[in-house]
């Protein structure tokens, strides 16, 4: 190894442990814990797709959780062959939309349908001994006010237990959805394959 070669690697590790130190003096008082409201957003690829990431992390971690969708239950998606078939006993999983409201094109069946969605969820949540209920595109459900955001903000804050983690995923969140939350995140969309004509396929979108 060349002089400059013993320089550049002694930079880089006085480099890496001033950052070490620093993150560990940042990490000191962060001892807390409690159940996460969670708010996935924005016109941008993956919100359905990460919560259902933290719902896998769960099962791995062998903690009961819970799923309720509130638009895609007519869709046989990835996620919901996979946890009903292999993880039934950790992870409790409810279909209760029944497409795109432009699918139905029955707004009367739609709210009956969310309103059902969200009388399952806060049984679930109200479980203590499910330590996450992801409610998946519960976002466009109160958008098109098929369900009513006071209520729902209102139960999120007085009802659920506190180490209870709910996710709630869809475009279009809520400023009172946002304001409770604990932490929301918002994906942009820089490029999407289907501007180029490309269908939504297996495995990317479903």
């Amino acid at each position: 190894m060349s002089d400059a070669d013993t320089d550049d690697n002694a930079r880089h590790a006085a480099k890496m442990a001033k950052k070490k130190a620093a993150r560990d003096k940042m990490m000191e008082d962060k001892t807390g814990e409690k159940g996460l409201v969670i708010v996935h957003t924005g016109p941008g690829k993956g919100k359905s797709s990460s919560g259902f990431g933290m719902i896998l992390r769960c099962i791995a971690h062998e903690m009961p959780s819970a799923v309720v969708q509130f638009i895609k239950g007519a869709w046989q998606t990835g996620e919901r062959t996979l946890i009903e078939e292999n993880f039934s006993d950790l992870c409790q999983f409810y279909a209760m939309g029944e497409g795109f409201t432009w699918e139905t094109q029955d707004k009367s069946r739609d709210i009956a349908a969310a309103k059902a969605g969200w009388e399952k969820a806060k049984e679930l949540i109200r479980n203590p001994e499910n330590r996450m209920v992801l409610l998946d595109e519960i976002n466009i459900a109160i958008r098109y006010e098929y369900l009513d955001i006071d209520e729902i903000v209102s139960f999120l804050t007085a009802e659920k237990p506190e180490m209870t983690h709910v996710v709630l995923t869809g475009r279009n969140a809520n400023d009172k959805l946002i304001e409770i939350a604990d932490l929301v995140t918002e994906m942009a969309v820089v490029k999407h394959p289907f501007r180029q004509g490309i269908k939504a396929q297996k495995g990317v979108e479903f």
